[in-house]
């Protein structure tokens, strides 16, 4: 280890060593708390940034995995000290978690800044939480590790392997059909979450925390171990030490998170078969980081990387759990050489390409071969027209095949109590060939562009058979979603985008291959449409919701705050001097 740093130079210093009265306030409350000069004179203060709540079950391990981290924190010479920040819980926080994703990545980048931190070990998991402290952390500017909670083990139901969300969605229809029972439906609630930790399909959870370890943010392997497995807990403490060593040696988020770090994260993203939530996440923490990320990279990354995951809901049978025992995200990277810039540095010291070396896949099945992939393409497409000139995103590789070109009529709804209630109407005018379409449903009109965008498909059609059809929002949809759902439109309708000027009955032309979306309406019947538009109306008249409304941006930037992001080319996160 080469230090870069001597125990005066850290930033903790500024609050401790100094001989006046303001640093003698500093030890004397320290030593309130029972501690001595002994644990923290010289040593890196390092902060854990823990995300447990009550309310986030993906996290209710981190009460405990905390100490883990506090004692590889303590071997390593490090003073540890935990701060709670909030959880940003994807099951109980309304009307949506991404509404509050900001608002975690501002406290994370406060607290850091305005407490005597020299390191920060980073605990997430639940979906919003991993961008959120990568973000807050990248834009405060000191070292940072970050620490997965890992996935729950499979789920079971009379012996059937149940993956969390994307089963739920499929047996939810079977009920709806009527092809399931209350007694049955009751087991599967008890059988499908069976352990503490995050989403154990490829869902965004698992998506976001593979990507952190993809950008060089967690150690190697990290992002695969499930949150029950005992190598969990070593993992902690080896975060723990790490992050005492990286202060020394300087390693900040800017000199991981280059450019080329963030094309390896795009890469992993698309041979996971990653959630469409991956992008606006991931161009947001390029932002932050001042690397000019867009649609674009992903969509030339997934016209070269195949799928090779084969995991739920890509894949048809496997699960995290199963991903793990197939040698994890090391052993994927390791199937993705040709494709990776394996100079990147990572939060170990070492480049990615040692990071990875002698990593080995143990199914192939699991893992595939890049010659037999389970989708010819990455798991993205991005789409443009005169329906989102700024773009939209399907996931191919999760949808029925024959819908990625398809022409229908539209079936369109401007709020989700409507669509509820004509789709559970048995009697709605709807054929399979329809194209049902959700607007108000992004950043601006959602509020907070909830995850509704695996629009219901009708009852009758369900009853029918149907479980496939192509919908359409300005919506997002939870990783664990499948389908032929086209997301993320924009701009948004709700700020006059021209999903706003589509009409029930006008055609709609989806064609992936070509990455096209069109409305089948004339120009000059648009311009006619736009000109009675009304004027939307604000959500918010108060507080963080009224802050969120002046200064969220659109769906394909990433939806972060105009003011948090770093300008391109510039050095993102200076520690402030408190």
């Amino acid at each position: 280890m080469t230090r870069l740093k001597t125990p005066d130079l850290l930033r903790s210093a500024r609050w401790f060593a100094a001989d006046d009265l303001r640093s003698f306030g500093h030890r004397s409350r320290l030593r309130q708390m029972g501690y001595a000069p002994e644990d923290w004179a010289g040593r890196p203060v390092i902060a854990i940034l823990n995300t447990w709540s009550d309310f986030n079950s993906c996290h209710a391990h981190f009460r405990d995995r905390v100490e883990d981290i506090k004692r590889g924190v303590l071997q390593a010479g490090g003073f540890p000290l935990e701060v709670p920040v909030h959880s940003v819980s994807e099951t109980f926080l309304k009307p949506s978690s991404m509404l509050y994703r900001n608002m975690l990545a501002m406290e994370v980048e406060e607290v850091i800044r305005a407490h005597p931190v020299d390191g920060a070990v980073l605990m997430g998991g639940c979906d919003k939480s991993t961008p959120a402290l990568l973000m807050g952390a990248t834009s405060a500017g000191v070292p940072a590790i970050y620490v997965p909670a890992g996935p729950m083990l499979r789920g079971n139901w009379n012996g059937k392997t149940l993956g969390s969300g994307s089963d739920a969605w499929k047996f939810w229809d079977e009920r709806r059909a009527g092809n399931i029972g209350e007694a049955e439906w009751n087991e599967i609630e008890g059988g499908i979450a069976r352990s503490y930790g995050h989403c154990m399909t490829m869902g965004t959870a698992s998506t976001m925390t593979a990507i952190a370890e993809a950008l060089g943010m967690t150690l190697a392997g990290a992002s695969s171990v499930p949150a029950a497995d005992a190598g969990h807990m070593r993992m902690c403490a080896a975060s723990g030490r790490r992050i005492v060593d990286m202060v020394w040696e300087d390693l900040t988020p800017a000199r991981i998170q280059t450019r080329a770090a963030f094309e390896n994260a795009i890469i992993v993203a698309m041979a996971m078969g990653c959630s469409t939530n991956a992008i606006i996440h991931l161009i947001a923490q390029a932002r932050r980081a001042g690397c000019d990320i867009t649609l674009d990279d992903f969509d030339a990354a997934s016209r070269r990387v195949p799928v090779l995951a084969n995991v739920r809901p890509s894949g048809d049978a496997y699960l995290m759990e199963d991903f793990y025992f197939a040698g994890g995200l090391p052993a994927l990277m390791g199937r993705l050489t040709d494709f990776l810039h394996l100079d990147a540095l990572t939060v170990s010291g070492r480049t990615v390409g040692e990071a990875i070396a002698g990593a080995k896949v143990h199914n192939d099945d699991v893992i595939r071969p890049l010659d037999k992939a389970i989708y010819d393409e990455g798991a993205l497409a991005v789409l443009r027209g005169n329906l989102a000139p700024e773009g939209c995103v399907i996931k191919p590789s999760a949808c029925a095949p024959h819908l990625r070109v398809h022409t229908g009529p539209a079936l369109v709804f401007d709020d989700y109590p409507s669509l509820k209630a004509a789709t559970d109407d048995e009697n709605l005018d709807v054929t399979p060939g329809h194209v049902l379409v959700l607007r108000n449903a992004g950043p601006l009109g959602g509020p907070g562009m909830p995850e509704w965008g695996m629009l219901p498909i009708p009852k009758a059609l369900v009853k029918a058979g149907v479980r496939d059809m192509l919908r359409i929002s300005d919506a997002r949809m939870s990783g664990t979603s499948y389908g032929a759902c086209i997301l993320h439109v924009s701009p948004e309708s709700h700020v006059g985008g021209p999903l706003a000027l589509l009409r029930t009955g006008d055609l709609v032309t989806v064609d992936v291959p070509n990455r096209r979306i069109d409305m089948e309406v004339p120009a000059e019947e648009l311009e006619r449409r736009r000109a009675a538009l009304p004027a939307p109306v604000p959500r918010y008249e108060r507080g963080y919701g009224w802050m969120y409304s002046k200064h969220i941006s659109q769906a394909h930037l990433g939806c972060d705050f105009d003011f948090l992001e770093t300008s391109f080319g510039a050095a993102p996160g200076e520690p402030a001097i408190y």
